[in-house]
């Protein structure tokens, strides 16, 4: 699905995505990635949703957003609390939710100002079987 060009260019925008990967700005990721208004993209390496560890969320720790909006491919699932607990300690939000939704509740609350990252899971495996 493409996503329509907004008043937020000079930032990190979700400009589409599909079963086996993500646009940022309209450059094409295949992989696992950490995407953040105004850094960069970032591999994130988390390369499926159950080798997700504590470390994985400690190098979000560092970014110190408001919120993370975890998408966990193509269905929704759940992280245990103790992956998250130290994000949690420090008063960060962690929203799970599908990849898709979590790439256009990334745009909405990018778009509105907020300090959010973007933890976007982009399994091979998933995208075979699909």
């Amino acid at each position: 699905m493409k996503l329509h060009a907004s008043s937020t260019r000079q930032y990190q925008t979700v400009t589409g995505y599909d079963q086996s990967g993500v646009e940022i700005n309209a450059q094409r990721y295949d992989y696992s990635l950490v995407v953040m208004p105004e850094s960069p993209p970032r591999a994130w390496h988390a390369a499926t949703f159950e080798a997700l560890t504590e470390q994985h969320f400690a190098a979000i720790l560092a970014d110190a957003p408001d919120v993370v909006i975890l998408g966990t491919g193509a269905r929704q699932r759940f992280i245990h609390p103790r992956l998250t607990a130290a994000l949690t300690m420090r008063r960060i939000g962690v929203e799970c939710m599908d990849s898709q939704a979590a790439c256009r509740t990334y745009n909405i609350l990018m778009g509105e100002g907020r300090k959010v990252t973007l933890a976007l899971i982009i399994d091979p495996a998933e995208q075979s079987a699909g």
